[in-house]
Parts: structure tokens; sequence; C-alpha cells
């Protein structure tokens, strides 16, 4: 007789929270069965609860009753093989939007032709060493730019609060199919990290291309075929057209080439709000004794994973707040061009770091950039973000060298004497940040950082440092698309995709993005 299965929801204190045993009596519990009617639980979700002192874990438990739990399965991905005579699609840029829309094309039988500027992930790797090291950018190879997008080699988190864009679980499961710990399928919050995203990326790809797709490397796009109103292709830096029935547009919020391109043949695009500001870094052990309530000596318990934090407000009609916070994680550079210094952060998947870095930005509307209009159009956006970044190379002194800050000396107005530790590898020079952002932006900052000090006390202290700039939040641009058919308004064919043309703001929402514009190309 096949068991009976049962999901059921329980909390565990932290000590008993991966106890079997304390997992099936509670399950039994909760179910009003005896014990020995339960042959075996399987977890389904696992969320810390650390909102009191005293540490829970809130479990989704399938419980098996009168018999052993079946095998788990660990999910795969298919794809019928593709037609004869099918169609194709041309899919710009090799991230998560272009990866996942590659993807679903084959499982609807169109061939994808996904081209990347960069390089392939075990060849991208090395050409990290020169901006550490040498503080030099090859600008199309970078933390930006190559396969798997921005997220390869900076974080890989996945958490999201676009559930209604569509099944974040398949995005988990096709993540898993290729290679990601199945604690994907269960986190609350998962994350892969970049030192395993790399190798799930690679294995996306083997499966485009066992499928019947196309995935060409150091492939740049220059130009659009188009006729009339109508898109038909591309041509690369090689001078190489490309010809096929539909164009996805997934080239992330980094590629600011392809938006000039777009506003030099005249295809509509739209400014909108984004968000800039610094890393701001703590030693993790603070941030894990605020979180988790520990006495000032106390280590984090075994259990539990380095903490992290989410801090948000509203000053004056604009946000203030933490960005893809890295707990356990370092400052990585993410510049594109040798002329800037951008900041971003990771973690690997151990977390184990000694600090804690996040995002503070604060959002900047399309009103707010209006000086850079006359000269730079609907590009102005674009122009505010590159002269933070070209301060911020200017101030650090050199190479990938960032500007930075105590966060004290940021809100008293002064230069630090001094700056704490980092882990941004290529270092920091002190610089007045309070001087080089926008002074309405410094002063909300300002009032949010206070704001957030009376929330987490000790937040802001004199060992708390701030580098300069996160300016590559999300793309100032929207590419616009109708609403039915998901095509560019004006030009048949063309899809706008992902973060880079505003659709998505991460891993997940990205991926999600991707498959639905697949779904709408053309079969």
């Amino acid at each position: 007789m096949q068991p009976q299965i049962e999901t059921v929801d329980i909390v565990l204190p932290l000590d008993l929270s991966e106890d079997d045993s304390a997992r099936r009596k509670a399950a039994a519990k909760a179910l009003g069965v005896p014990v020995s009617r339960v042959g075996g639980v399987r977890l389904r979700k696992h969320s810390i609860d650390a909102r009191h002192s005293r540490i829970k874990v809130q479990l989704r438990l399938d419980v098996a009753l009168d018999g052993p739990a079946p095998p788990d399965i660990r999910p795969v991905w298919s794809a019928p093989p593709l037609p004869a005579a099918g169609k194709s699609a041309i899919i710009i840029g090799c991230g998560p939007a272009g990866m996942f829309a590659a993807l679903r094309c084959l499982e609807n039988g169109v061939k994808p032709i996904v081209l990347e500027r960069g390089k392939d992930a075990s060849a991208r790797r090395f050409d990290l060493a020169p901006i550490l090291r040498e503080g030099r950018v090859i600008e199309d190879s970078n933390y930006c730019f190559g396969e798997g997008g921005a997220g390869t080699f900076s974080d890989g988190k996945l958490y999201t609060r676009a559930t209604k864009r569509g099944p974040v679980a398949r995005v988990y499961e096709i993540l898993v199919a290729h290679g990601a710990p199945e604690q994907v399928l269960t986190d609350a919050h998962p994350h892969i990290g970049s030192n395993l995203l790399p190798n799930v990326v690679k294995a996306i790809r083997h499966s485009i291309l066992e499928a019947g797709g196309e995935v060409r490397f150091l492939t740049k796009v220059t130009d659009f075929l188009l006729t009339g109103n109508r898109i038909r292709g591309v041509v690369t830096a090689a001078g190489d057209e490309i010809h096929a029935d539909s164009v996805i547009l997934a080239t992330g919020h980094s590629a600011r080439d392809i938006y000039r391109l777009l506003a030099a043949r005249g295809i509509l695009m739209e400014p909108k709000a984004f968000a800039v500001g610094f890393r701001i870094e703590h030693p993790q052990p603070f941030i894990d004794r605020t979180q988790y309530h520990l006495a000032a000596d106390a280590p984090r318990p075994r259990l539990l994973p380095a903490a992290s934090y989410r801090l948000a407000t509203k000053i004056r009609d604009r946000g203030v707040h933490s960005f893809c916070m890295c707990p356990g994680g370092w400052i990585v550079p993410a510049a594109t061009e040798n002329d800037e210094v951008v900041v971003n952060g990771m973690s690997l998947s151990r977390r184990d770091s000694p600090y804690a870095n996040s995002g503070m930005v604060s959002t900047v509307e399309p009103e707010d950039v209006r000086s850079f209009v006359r000269e730079h159009g609907v590009l102005a956006g674009i122009a505010y973000q590159k002269e933070l970044e070209q301060a911020a190379k200017l101030a650090g002194g050199g190479g990938q060298v960032a500007p930075g800050q105590r966060v004290t000396d940021f809100l008293d107005g002064r230069i630090s004497q001094s700056l704490p530790q980092t882990s941004y590898f290529p270092g920091a020079n002190p610089a007045p940040l309070h001087d080089m952002l926008p002074r309405d932006l410094v002063s909300r900052m300002r009032e949010g950082l206070r704001l957030f000090d009376r929330k987490m006390r000790g937040y802001v202290s004199n060992e708390v440092l701030l580098l300069g700039f996160e300016t590559r939040t999300s793309s100032p641009l929207r590419v616009p698309r109708r609403d039915d058919t998901l095509e560019h308004p004006e030009i048949s064919g063309l899809f706008p995709c992902g973060e880079g043309a505003g659709y998505a703001g991460g891993i997940v929402s990205a991926a999600l993005d991707g498959m639905r514009v697949a779904d709408a190309v053309p079969a």
C-alpha cells in the first residue's frame, strides 16, 4: 500500500531543527496521529525566525503516513527535438534572462541563437584578475559581461519578491537540474554563491547546445537589421550578419552601447527611476549579534547562517534602502570601462568572510537628471551614472581603488583620516563622498542612515566603511513593449527583456521575464 502524504507546517527550536526525531514528533502532533504512523518526513521549506531572542525555525514537511517516504527525484530539464523547418530567435545576452529565454524557446520548438559579447564562464574567470590586481578592466569580459551575466561572479542571490511574475519554483528547479544545491528548493532566501554558480551556468549552456540551440561568445552586436518597422537580425562587431525570425534583447543594465545603438536607430526608449549610493561594510559579527540577539562576545550558533538585513524608508518622496545585501561577503569592482570605478557585492556559498556589505542607495527619478537631458536626451540617466563613476575613479587615485569614508565622517561632512580594513581587494582611498554625490541625495542618505541606526543600534559607527559608488542597481531606461505581444511597440519582432530593458531586478526575476518573453515569441 502506498503511504499517505500530508503536508504540514511546524516550528522547532533552533537546536532541534535538524533532528529527524523531533521533526517526526512535531509533525505527528500537528496531524493528530501517533508518531508510529510517521514513516518519514521530507523538508519542503526552511525559514529562520529570529525576531525574538529565542530563535525558532519554521519548517514545511511532507509527511509519509503508514509507510516510508518515496525517494525524492532531482529535477531534470529536457526539450523536444527541434522541428526541421522551425523558427529561430536571436537572443542578445547570456545572462539569466537570455539563458532562461533560450531554454524556454527550445521547449517551445524555437531555435535560440544566443549572442554574448563576453567569454564563457571558465575563460571569464581569468579576466577578473587584472581588475583585482592591476586595476585594469577588460571591457567585454569582467564582473558584468560574460556567460551568466553579472550574477555569475557577484553573488548568485536568488531571493525575489517577484512572486506574481511567474513560476518561481520552476526557476529553482531548472537551476537544481543544472547542478545548484538542492537547498535552493527549500530555503526561504536561497543563495547559490559565486563559487558554485559558474558551473551551473555552464551546465545550462550545455543543455542549450545539446537541444539544438547555439551559444556564441565574443560576439558583440553593433547594429540591427531593420526592414521598415520589422527587425530581421543583427550585425556583429566582426561584420557578420545573423538573421532570425525574432530578436530578444536581454543585454542587462550595463550594456550602454546597446542603449546608444537604440537611440541612434531612433528606437523608442523611456526614462525610468533607478538608484545610486555606495557600499556600506560592517564586521559580520556585528550583524550576527544584532540580528540574532547574541551577547557581545557570543559566537554565532553553528546552525545559523551569516545574518543578513534589509532596511528601507522613504524620505521626501524618494526611497532610501539597502540593496543586494551580502552576508559574509566581499565588495568587488563592477566597472565595465577603464575610466570608471563601480562597486558591487558578492558572497561565496559558505558566506564565511568576516565582513558584511550591502548597497545603500537612494532613488533617482527622471526629473532628478534634468540637467543632463539637454546634452544626452533619453540617455540622461546613463550620463548621471557615468559622471559619478568617473568621479569615483578620480578620487580613488588610480586603477580600481575606490573612494572611501567612515560613515561617521560622511554624516559629519569631513574626510576620514584613515579607513577601516575592507574586503575590497583593490583598496580604498579617503575621499569626501558627501561632496561627490548630489546634495539632495546626500541629505536623504544621511537621514536614512540615522534612522537605520535607531533600528539597528550600532549600524552607524566609526568602524563602518562606505565605498563609492554603487550605480548599477538597475537600468535608468525602459525599452517599452506591448502588453499583449511583448514586442516593442514600434519594431515588430523585437522583444525587450530582463534587467536591461527595465523589466527585472535580479537573477530570478530576470529568468522569469526571459521565460515569459520566450513564450511570446512566435513558434
